[in-house]
């Protein structure tokens, strides 16, 4: 590993796309990180994990000269034909193994389901494949939230009151679930907040159940935190600065997290001493309970009374322009193309706990 990182291009499989719910944010991620890998001379190339790549020669895949635009137009033409694709072949596109075993490492810029779950990481695990991010077991741990809940609240990093719901269950209303209302509905293995819905009255929770049941067979409803809403980003063991989430209108749902403008960001966040110091001690508890490695990002609600509370971790985190973990290491000085660098530089150097 280590004669890997002293090289001074690398060879890197950019993996985004896929089907999952945040398929659009991947997109993004991935070409915002080719490109900045691309600009400190690393050989990096953009490959969807479903749909495949063109490239179907890895000698000759990790071309000097590449046309990132065509790779991003090429991996959107298949967005309209997902559901027609799903089911009829293997989950890894056309040469997608071939050019990860190729290459020095793969960049994970995946989000949701099929790509922070877990399952790839084992893949690449079995097959000897380098990649970014934690391994296997804390990615399938953090992905569930139900999972990650028990956890929390088994290490002492506090997390609000939650209970899981079946989809074909005998529903009880809100005021009989034991949450109550208001109360938040996510799906329970989801990210980017698609299909969470903040339900104020008995009307808007079945709403909100109907609606997260769209996507997933699992939900959580969980007790609804008023106050601010902050994460922390880890890196290698480093808590990097508090960032505050303050949405103009609404919560911090799929809309306000990618279309700029929409939420007001600060990093580092106004808290005192103490408070950013005990998030950033929650924060890392609740990295180290769930076992992630290399790098993560943990949301935290603080409120009126500066009671903290652990939703949940990202092992993945967004890698837009929006993004919030490049916008902590920006706090810290730290431009995009180098964090890149940072969390490649961090994974590869050991392997994951669970190897012999």
């Amino acid at each position: 590993m280590r004669s890997m990182i002293e090289k001074n291009i690398m060879k890197i499989v950019v993996l985004a796309g896929g089907i999952s719910t945040e398929r659009e944010v991947s997109i993004v991620s991935g070409t915002q990180v080719c490109r900045a890998l691309r600009s400190r001379g690393h050989q990096a190339i953009l490959v969807d994990v479903y749909c495949g790549a063109r490239e179907t020669d890895a000698d000759t895949a990790f071309a000097a000269e590449y046309d990132i635009e065509n790779a991003v137009e090429y991996i959107k033409s298949f967005n309209g034909k997902l559901e027609e694709m799903k089911g009829r072949r293997e989950f890894f596109g056309p040469n997608v193994l071939k050019l990860c075993r190729a290459a020095d490492t793969v960049f994970m810029a995946l989000h949701g389901e099929n790509g922070e779950n877990g399952k790839i990481q084992a893949t690449f695990d079995l097959l000897g494949i380098s990649y970014t991010g934690s391994g296997y077991l804390g990615s399938a741990m953090a992905m569930d939230k139900d999972l990650s809940k028990q956890i929390f609240r088994e290490n002492k990093v506090p997390t609000p009151l939650g209970i899981v719901l079946h989809k074909g269950e005998k529903r009880v209303c809100a005021m009989e679930n034991g949450v109550g209302l208001p109360c938040v509905v996510k799906p329970s293995c989801g990210g980017s907040s698609v299909g969470v819905s903040i339900a104020n009255t008995e009307e808007e929770y079945q709403a909100a159940l109907e609606e997260a049941f769209r996507y997933e067979r699992v939900l959580i409803v969980e007790q609804y935190i008023k106050g601010r809403e902050f994460s922390v980003g880890i890196v290698d063991g480093e808590v990097y600065p508090v960032i505050e989430i303050a949405p103009i209108q609404g919560f911090y749902d799929y809309k306000n997290k990618y279309q700029a403008g929409s939420t007001i960001e600060t990093c580092p966040a106004q808290l005192s001493e103490e408070l950013t110091k005990k998030m950033q001690g929650y924060a890392l508890r609740a990295y180290r309970a769930l076992k992630l490695e290399s790098y993560g990002r943990i949301d935290v609600m603080m409120d009126e009374n500066n009671e903290m509370y652990c939703l949940e971790a990202n092992t993945l985190p967004g890698m837009t322009p929006t993004s919030l973990l490049p916008q902590e290491a920006a706090a810290l000085g730290m431009d995009f193309a180098s964090l890149c660098e940072k969390l490649i530089k961090v994974s590869v150097r050991e392997g994951t706990s669970c190897e012999a």
